[in-house]
């Protein structure tokens, strides 16, 4: 472990680009693959309730429990963090955000070191798995899990347990085994689209609210009827309604995702994922704005390992992508490039 003497090998402004959480996490979770001691300020600052909220703490405490790493500064509020790695553990971990905080994001923090750990872990997390500013735990086990074991890892994730914003409760787990070294990745070509299923979860709230919103998306999208599906959560801890549409393609699976909420129309809730997949399927890109920003994390790794250079073609480059690949680079001394195409995508090139 590092000394708590020695000064640490990299200041994060976490006021940088979009100023937000991932910042906190990104360098927490590659903190804990370098082994370099991180000091974060102004974190969280271009939000509106700046520093660490219950989700950001869960996430440092567990980046301690799988290292032993040293956290100074790691209390709610907090706007600055120092973090002081250990050697990481491989092992059966817990943690508990105790809010809707998002379960997916503490998964986030973990995950990177653990891919890459000499033995397999077992990681169950509990709090919001769909949360209308966090990736849902079906974007995560059906767009971006299966992407990291293309590249050599067994990971596998279940829901146990559904937590809807604002009320949690939720508990997701996920089985990791490591590969020796993660490959790299071409996704450039889209391929065939092989189909769309349109799926309305709704948790003690009407049903007519999720047929609706099929009825409206199926009018926008066609397709055949059993495409269209609707599950009544019973074991809720509060309400929640979400709409996903899943394009398969020949590349890769896409998980396009809107949150019913108080005052919002259900047809307005379909309209938004109608219009998000119409934008998918208009471009020939596979990668779509927020599986960008997720997967830079995995692809820059394997470039560090020496496994070779990673490229995609996104339908869009975010500036919350575009300051991930910047903390990203600064932690990892990886080359990340992203070139607009005439197309309107985006290729991104990584090592």
């Amino acid at each position: 472990m590092t000394t708590s003497e020695s000064p640490p090998q990299h200041v994060i402004d976490g006021a940088q680009g979009e100023g937000g959480g991932q910042i906190l996490r990104t360098s927490i979770g590659l903190s804990l693959v370098t082994g370099d001691a991180i000091q974060i300020d102004h974190i969280r600052a271009g939000r509106q309730r700046p520093g660490l909220l219950r989700q950001h703490l869960t996430a440092v405490l567990a980046a301690c429990e799988i290292s032993g790493a040293e956290a100074s500064g790691a209390t709610l509020g907090s706007d600055s963090l120092t973090f002081r790695p250990g050697a990481v553990q491989p092992g059966t971990y817990r943690f508990a955000v105790g809010t809707a905080g998002s379960a997916t994001l503490v998964l986030q923090t973990v995950l990177p070191a653990l891919l890459v750990a000499r033995g397999p872990s077992q990681v169950t997390v509990e709090g919001g798995t769909h949360n209308p500013s966090a990736p849902t735990f079906d974007f995560l086990s059906r767009s971006f899990l299966p992407l990291i074991e293309r590249m050599g890892p067994r990971v596998s994730a279940r829901l146990e347990r559904y937590g809807f914003y604002p009320a949690g409760g939720g508990r997701i787990v996920v089985d990791i085994e490591p590969a020796e070294r993660l490959a790299p990745l071409d996704l450039t070509e889209r391929g065939d689209v092989h189909g769309i299923e349109v799926r309305a979860l709704v948790a003690n709230l009407p049903g007519k609210i999720g047929q609706r919103e099929l009825k409206t998306v199926a009018k926008a999208l066609g397709g055949p009827e059993d495409a269209y599906t609707m599950r009544q959560i019973k074991d809720s801890a509060g309400p929640g309604n979400v709409l996903f549409a899943e394009v398969q393609t020949a590349a890769l699976t896409t998980v396009v995702t809107e949150f019913g909420m108080k005052g919002r129309p259900a047809q307005r809730v379909a309209s938004g994922v109608a219009k998000a997949v119409q934008a998918y399927l208009a471009s020939d890109a596979p990668v779509g704005p927020y599986l960008a920003d997720q997967v830079l994390v995995p692809l820059a790794l394997a470039a560090r390992e020496g496994a070779g250079s990673s490229v995609f073609r996104a339908t869009e480059w975010t500036r919350h992508a575009q300051t991930n690949a910047e903390v990203i680079e600064r932690h990892l001394g990886v080359t990340i490039r992203a070139l607009p195409e005439p197309s309107g995508a985006v290729r991104v090139l990584v090592g």
